[in-house]
């Protein structure tokens, strides 16, 4: 639904889809797609060189390439902005602007960590968008007593939209994103111990990648996340995630629209977004995962599980979310 003011929303972040394909980065860019369908205009002006030398549309969102003297190009659209977006390392950037200029700042927060919270202590915003629950809990702990704080605070799941990610299922156990930090050496192991079985290891967007060579992996390259449903997910049976941290867990949720069962590490994060669909087990116990990638041999207990994954997909429909982070979006822009 469009409204009466259209606004112009800036946002500075890093890097974007489709040349930089992570969690952070689609999560934003859906919610940036929200503001374009409403009829807002969107712009994302990029701080770190990618493949795209051009600027280019993504589902009705421009991005601006970086390019000498970006600083200073984004600065002069500022101004003539309505509000100014940014997330992670942009944001001590962003911010001076916005305040500058006298536009309300939003923040996009994908993590716990200090430089998440920081900027917003040493100057107010006007929006902190969390993603997770446990999350609004962490900044509630990080703003208490302190001077600055955002003006207001709203959980947005990072939106997936299920339709987009549906595919039949494969045959084979994948983990996205091949880090130490995601479970490459967990998902080698594994391989190791079931030599049997077929693997999958998608190269990730970010961090050293460290696939397993062994004659069960099929390694695939980083790939735009238009890409994954037809490359991984049409592949895959089940799904890899015993990640030492995540603060929610979106491959989780884009697997479970398939009804692909997903067997994590109990962070706070995936406990939260996986519920009762996900399969925990302590990433450093590789028995623990290898027994519950057998007892999901049997037909009865894979169907199962499979139906919670679905049943868990629905609940996480991104529609309310969408609405109420546009409705934000625009309160605090003045539309």
């Amino acid at each position: 639904m469009a409204v009466t003011k259209p606004l112009t929303i800036v946002a500075r972040v890093h890097a974007y889809p489709p040349d930089h394909n992570a969690g952070a980065e689609w999560a934003l860019h859906e919610m940036l797609r929200a503001l374009a369908v409403r009829g807002h205009a969107v712009s994302v002006w990029l701080s770190e060189l990618a493949a795209s030398r051009k600027p280019y549309d993504v589902d009705g969102v421009r991005v601006i390439p970086h390019a000498a003297g970006g600083d200073a190009r984004f600065a002069k659209t500022v101004p003539q902005a309505h509000a100014v977006v940014s997330h992670l390392e942009n944001v001590p950037r962003a911010a001076p602007l916005a305040r500058g200029f006298g536009k309300p700042l939003i923040v996009v927060c994908h993590n716990t960590f200090d430089l998440t919270w920081q900027p917003m202590v040493e100057g107010s915003s006007s929006l902190a968008v969390l993603n997770s629950q446990w999350m609004l809990a962490a900044a509630e702990t990080a703003f208490g007593g302190r001077r600055h704080r955002p003006d207001r605070t709203l959980v947005v799941r990072p939106p997936v939209h299920a339709e987009e990610y549906q595919t039949a299922r494969g045959d084979c156990i994948t983990l996205v994103n091949c880090t130490v930090s995601k479970g490459a050496a967990v998902l080698g192991e594994l391989a190791e111990r079931m030599p049997g079985r077929k693997f999958l290891a998608v190269r990730g967007g970010y961090g050293e990648q460290e696939p397993p060579d062994l004659p069960n992996v099929l390694v695939l390259d980083h790939m735009p996340g238009r890409q994954m449903r037809d490359a991984v997910y049409a592949r895959t049976r089940l799904l890899l995630m015993p990640s030492d941290y995540e603060s929610w867990g979106r491959a989780g949720v884009e697997a479970m629209a398939s009804g692909i069962p997903v067997l994590a590490h109990p962070t706070e994060g995936l406990v939260e977004s996986l519920g009762n669909a996900g399969v925990f087990c302590d990433r450093g116990d590789a028995g623990a995962w290898q027994a519950a990638i057998e007892r999901l041999d049997g037909r009865d207990a894979y169907r199962a599980a499979s139906r919670r994954a679905k049943a868990r997909s629905v609940q996480l429909d991104p529609t309310r979310d969408l609405a109420a982070w546009c409705a934000a979006v625009e309160e605090v822009a003045g539309a």
